[in-house]
């Protein structure tokens, strides 16, 4: 395929406009997405095409809609102009600028989706192991963010990339909110529970033992008390 090779079908993009105008009055056109899920090369075209639909610099949303995704599928991204420096001289440039964005939704609509997610579950998978799931699902977009802020700061050491003032802040802050566990009390406190979870942890595992022990060790009782009652000759005739 040729990146450079796309279309865009402005007639129904002109009549959903208008349509959309006529039904929402009051409401605006924000811009357009993608399912990405990086960005392409002739997004910044599409992104000019929808400037004069929007009152203002289109927002273009890339939704990932890949299975196994951790986190917000959704990025956000406005598109800005910079100045580039090249041997000739001085060109700007427009360049897709990051954005926050986030998901919300009205009070009912938040009740309804909880509802809807709490009867959307795996039945071969109980509370506990469900559970774990999402502390796992959690700690792993923990870890792509800690990733990628890494990768951050190592880029901008080595100066592929400017400095960020507003991202360093935030790291500041990050770095601020850190609980203190050099503590004497807290030491004391996270020892103590930490000998609680090996203890509830052995003695799981020993009662796991115990059980798999009794069910090997009575293995043989069971098959001749089955035998005596005939349960095996009616399953066969069954």
């Amino acid at each position: 395929k040729n990146p450079t090779v796309w279309f865009l079908d402005h007639n129904f993009m002109e009549s959903m406009f208008w349509m959309f105008k006529k039904v929402n009055t009051g409401e605006e056109l924000m811009g357009f997405y993608s399912t990405g899920p990086k960005i392409k090369e002739n997004d910044l075209k599409i992104s000019s095409l929808f400037k004069r639909f929007c009152n203002h610099e289109p927002v273009f949303a890339i939704i990932d809609i890949r299975p196994g995704v951790v986190g917000l599928p959704t990025t956000a991204y406005e598109a800005v102009e910079q100045v580039e420096t090249s041997g000739d001289g001085k060109e700007i440039q427009k360049v897709f600028k990051h954005i926050s964005c986030s998901i919300e939704a009205e009070e009912a609509e938040e009740v309804g989706v909880v509802h809807l997610l709490r009867d959307i579950n795996d039945p071969s998978t109980g509370t506990l192991a469900l559970q774990i799931q999402n502390k796992v699902s959690g700690l792993t977009g923990l870890l792509e963010r800690l990733t990628e802020i890494k990768a951050y700061l190592e880029n901008v050491i080595s100066g592929k990339i400017p400095i960020n003032n507003q991202i360093t802040y935030n790291l500041q802050n990050i770095f601020n909110l850190l609980p203190n566990l050099n503590v004497e009390e807290l030491v004391k406190s996270m020892l103590m529970h930490l000998a609680m979870y090996v203890s509830a942890l052995v003695r799981s595992i020993l009662a796991l033992h115990g059980l798999l022990t009794n069910k090997i060790k009575y293995k043989d009782v069971d098959a001749v008390l089955d035998k005596d009652a005939g349960v095996g000759s009616a399953t066969a005739v069954a």
